[in-house]
């Protein structure tokens, strides 16, 4: 550090030996714990009921199978704020599951266990046409924004190097979405439209960060004609980080209330939405200071020099 301007450029390889190390943690992750979608993203059947006293989730995942001839996963869940117990009954498969099937189900479990007053709270039956069409949109609705705002970054900062630029907000915007995935799949927590939600929100959080240093830089190189482009990075990142880091933590702190809370009250649909976002906050402000940057002035030298070499 010199003059208070942090050394990002110098240390660039660090930083990017440590995204490379989470990228490979989440790749092992992928293939021990494998890649769960959601039912919104699959097809098949949720039923959950409401339950007193104790039960196994491993018997009624085998009467489950048994009796609709599905492969079916089962979690015990409990809200700690009342104390309230649920099953979560996840039934895969190309469609919903039969009226009739679902009665013969409900009546083996009731007399599988008579006094844990199970009642049906919820079922939520997706076909997997419909499905493959939410993937599909899914897929197309980060895809498509990744998209606009790298073509948003070139127009806006097109004095600096508008391709450059867009070019590795877009790599920015990459790696925190993998960081998301991987969150995912080591958590354990299905792919569904909680995924897409908490992607298109780490993008709209990390291109804003980008977009302030970028405007930095942009201000730094009239104010400050002849220095080095590294130097001008450092210097605008290092004049930002303050701003970033307090926004981020901002974000952070709210989200892992919101998280804690879902959690203590049993709320999954909340969780899956909270922890990814709460990891994705952290890696959108990483990425933005110690990933981008330091990119952008590689591209900037490697252009300098192609040039020279002419």
């Amino acid at each position: 550090m010199k003059n208070g301007i942090i050394d990002f450029y110098k240390k660039r390889w660090i930083f990017f030996g440590i995204s490379i190390t989470i990228m490979i943690i989440g790749v092992i992750s992928a293939f021990m714990n494998g890649i769960t979608l959601d039912i919104q993203f699959k097809g098949g059947a949720l039923l959950k009921y409401d339950y007193t006293g104790e039960i196994n989730a491993d018997e009624i995942s085998d009467i489950a199978t048994e009796i609709l001839n599905r492969p079916v996963t089962t979690q015990l869940t409990s809200n700690l704020s009342n104390g309230d117990k649920k099953i979560v009954i996840n039934v895969a498969g190309n469609s919903g599951i039969d009226a009739k099937d679902q009665s013969k189900f409900d009546t083996a479990l009731k007399e599988k266990y008579p006094d844990a007053n199970l009642k049906l709270s919820d079922s939520t039956m997706v076909e997997a046409y419909f499905g493959k069409k939410f993937l599909q949109k899914g897929v197309i609705a980060i895809v498509l924004a990744s998209a606009l705002v790298m073509v948003y970054v070139w127009i806006r900062f097109s004095r600096i190097g508008g391709l450059s630029a867009g070019a590795m907000a877009l790599v920015a915007l990459f790696h925190d979405v993998l960081v998301v995935f991987f969150t995912c799949v080591i958590f354990k927590i299905p792919i569904g439209d909680s995924f897409v939600a908490v992607t298109l929100s780490i993008i709209g959080y990390s291109v804003n960060d980008t977009i302030v240093i970028y405007d930095r830089i942009r201000e730094n190189t009239t104010l400050h004609p002849g220095i080095a482009v590294d130097t001008i990075t450092d210097l605008s990142i290092s004049q930002s980080i303050t701003r970033s880091l307090n926004t981020n933590f901002a974000v952070l702190i709210s989200v892992s209330m919101v998280y804690i809370l879902a959690t203590a009250n049993s709320i999954d649909s909340i969780q899956s939405f909270a922890l990814p976002m709460a990891v994705g906050s952290i890696s959108g402000c990483y990425s933005t200071i110690c990933i981008a940057g330091p990119l952008w002035v590689m591209w900037k030298k490697h252009k300098e020099d192609t040039q020279l070499a002419r």
